[in-house]
């Protein structure tokens, strides 16, 4: 089901209605529905919230991500506007996924994402939980011609290569992907040990993923780390990130389906947002598994909060 956003989760403090350097994103942001957005010369981007955790129950998680896209708009909101004229940020709405329908409901998702694409539209999803991966990926998909080879980072302390032969979850879409999808890579930041089992770090090698664990994502590796996202994305012609909250340390983000204890660092995970988003074969980044219900004041939304606007500064501002 699409369904416009309601214009109080657009709403803040307000220094001028003159002074445009004054402004804050609840200010400028537009809401338009879908098929009124207008292809345009000057940078735009498009945010969309995909309202479920169908995944996350399918996959035994704690419930709750349903209400992370409004809350993270809402985090959002005050936020300065620091963007040129002529650059804009629209709100196409929600996809909410009705009676258990994960799959429709990531069609649905795909739609959008894919009308913004060929509209030359940067795309910024709100999960949800991170099955909102599986539409993100659909949209781009049917945006580009079929042989163009799409390279996948996500940021996560978990692989989710889980068999799908039952039925999909948050837990099995990057593997959906890899053995449907012949012209897509998957590359993996943050990895836990203790996180994914024997079996799925040996699918991991099966489907020849690129990955970084945790514990190696160091000061004294961040060169060679960064070298080695740096060779993914020129070699590939469309770059989608994708970003799971879990991958986190509890200590700065409670607000998660599967808390990390040994997770990264914020600092970490920002390094990584700029370096992707500032790519130009990057068009496109998701957040997933904020789970307001969880949170232990607001920590873990203002974070993603954050994570959304460097992504949003580095799609419009950083590689046009």
């Amino acid at each position: 089901m699409y369904t416009m956003t309601d214009k109080k989760h657009w709403q803040g403090r307000i220094d001028s209605t003159t002074n445009v350097s004054s402004f804050r994103l609840h200010q400028e942001v537009k809401r338009v529905p879908i098929n009124d957005v207008i292809a345009s010369e000057n940078p735009q981007a498009g945010i969309v919230g995909f309202i479920c955790d169908e995944g996350v129950r399918r996959n035994q998680g704690r419930l709750g991500a349903a209400h992370g896209p409004n809350a993270l708009r809402e985090a959002l909101s005050s936020l300065p506007w620091t963007f040129q004229d002529g650059q804009q940020v629209v709100d196409v709405g929600n996809i909410l996924c009705l009676n258990h329908a994960l799959e429709e409901a990531q069609q649905e998702l795909g739609e959008i994402v894919g009308i913004l694409r060929n509209k030359n539209v940067k795309c910024i999803v709100l999960g949800g939980g991170h099955e909102t991966l599986y539409g993100h990926y659909l949209g781009v998909r049917t945006s580009l011609q079929k042989d163009a080879k799409i390279g996948i980072i996500n940021i996560d302390a978990h692989f989710d290569l889980r068999s799908y032969d039952v039925e999909p979850s948050s837990g099995t879409m990057f593997r959906q992907i890899l053995e449907q999808d012949p012209n897509t890579d998957y590359f993996v930041l943050g990895i836990q040990r203790y996180g994914n089992t024997n079996e799925l770090f040996e699918k991991a090698r099966e489907l020849n993923v690129k990955y970084v664990l945790e514990d190696d994502l160091t000061t004294e590796n961040h060169a060679q780390i960064m070298h080695q996202l740096q060779q993914f994305m020129d070699s590939h012609d469309y770059i989608l990130l994708t970003l799971c909250m879990d991958v986190l340390n509890a200590a700065y983000a409670p607000g998660v389906s599967a808390p990390s204890p040994f997770g990264l660092e914020p600092t970490t995970v920002r390094a990584i947002i700029q370096k992707v988003t500032s790519h130009p074969h990057t068009h496109s980044f998701d957040i997933c598994e904020v789970n307001p219900s969880l949170d232990e004041n607001g920590r873990t939304v203002k974070l993603g909060a954050y994570f959304i606007y460097e992504a949003l500064n580095n799609l419009i501002k950083g590689n046009g």
